[in-house]
């Protein structure tokens, strides 16, 4: 045997077993490390945030929420909202007899709507009523605010109402979130007997992406809701937002047997 065999074959006797055995624990647990990391990276809870999931749209039978599934690809769309303040940019609305015009309601309401939405990280379009915008607008949502006549009428009008377009989330889910945050916050009663032709075939409806679901909010009488109109217009816009904010499954809702929104069950 020669020198540098006798020299490996002293080492190999010498080798500590307690060396050995920690070295393996060693190699075990670096492996464990890294399996541990690599499964982190690819699983679902990786890939998919909490706002992440919250954002996929669902539809139900019947209005019926269903549970939240993965999309097919890992990211989602982005959220964007369109705001249309009513008349602006095109034509004053209603016009009552001391000057007050219908438009400037819903500028103040739809300007702080959108101030309110923006503050919390949502990104906001406001649009005014003929916007060249409108044309193909793919979004998230899209919502026009309006408001009623000045005309005394009798003293049942008073309130407001929605209409939606004929995306299928606009009925399931987005007019049923208006009405019941909107009422609500506002406390003023929905007045659905005065839904009009010129809400329930609104022209936005038909410029839009039919993706998109949409609709239009009357927020009140310019003649018996006259002092909340003016002197609560951040009320008003509260009850835009957080219904709004509903639909976007900021609030975890479902809708029950009689249409109503309730709190989701755990």
């Amino acid at each position: 045997m020669d020198q540098v065999s006798q020299v490996n074959r002293s080492s190999e006797l010498q080798r500590d077993p307690l060396s050995e055995t920690l070295s393996i624990v060693w190699r075990v647990l670096l492996m464990a490390a890294f399996l541990a990391t690599l499964y982190t990276a690819w699983s679902p809870s990786g890939l998919f945030s909490e706002a992440a999931v919250a954002a996929v749209p669902y539809q139900g039978e019947e209005g019926e929420q269903q549970s939240l599934a993965f999309v097919s690809t890992p990211t989602p769309r982005s959220i964007r909202i369109g705001i249309i303040a009513g008349h602006w940019g095109n034509d004053s609305g209603a016009v009552c007899a001391d000057g007050l015009k219908e438009v400037e309601v819903n500028l103040a309401v739809a300007a702080l709507a959108q101030k309110m939405l923006v503050n919390e990280g949502i990104p906001v379009d406001l649009l005014k009523e003929k916007d060249a915008r409108l044309n193909g607008y793919n979004g998230t949502l899209l919502l026009s605010i309006h408001a009623d006549s000045c005309d005394y009428i009798n003293d049942a009008a008073s309130g407001f109402k929605v209409a939606g377009n004929d995306n299928a989330d606009s009925s399931n889910r987005l007019v049923p979130c208006l009405n019941e945050n909107f009422e609500k916050v506002t406390e003023l009663k929905r007045h659905p007997s005065s839904i009009t032709h010129d809400m329930t075939e609104y022209h936005a409806f038909d410029k839009i992406s039919a993706d998109t679901p949409a609709a239009i909010i009357e927020v009140g009488f310019l003649n018996l809701d006259r002092q909340i109109l003016t002197q609560r217009p951040d009320l008003i816009a509260k009850g835009v937002v957080e219904g709004l904010k509903c639909f976007l499954n900021y609030g975890e809702v479902e809708s029950n047997r009689s249409g109503e929104l309730a709190p989701a069950q755990p």
